[in-house]
């Protein structure tokens, strides 16, 4: 079964594209999706410890990326307490794990070009 760029227009949350590597990369495409997502792969994790993580993102720009990532389904955004201070944690999806094995074959390809670059 070839899905990639046979039919007319693929759907997802009421969201047309034209092939499904153009709905990948709608959910992980940009600067700092994947980034995010490979944060997240091993363990859940604050806002904080999100931002010490990736200390060259903004907080905005942290915050709507984080956003997009739920609304698609990739990420979940737990509160814990009813008054402040409340605790919100964020981890992976069971569909947002399906992405672990190409976070990881992009590990692997950036390690071997810093690796070839390095020498």
């Amino acid at each position: 079964m070839k899905l990639e760029c046979e039919l007319d227009f693929f759907e997802l949350n009421g969201k047309k594209y034209p092939c499904t590597v153009s709905m990948a990369m709608d959910l992980v495409g940009g600067k700092w999706k994947t980034v995010i997502l490979y944060h997240l792969k091993d363990r859940n994790k604050r806002y904080s410890e999100l931002r010490k993580e990736m200390p060259t993102i903004t907080e905005r720009t942290l915050s709507l990326q984080l956003k997009q990532l739920e609304k698609d389904g990739l990420v979940n955004r737990a509160v814990y307490g009813e008054k402040p201070p409340i605790q919100v944690t964020y981890s992976l999806t069971d569909f947002g794990k399906t992405f672990i094995p190409v976070l990881e074959a992009i590990t692997n390809w950036g390690n071997q070009i810093a690796k070839d670059t390095a020498r």
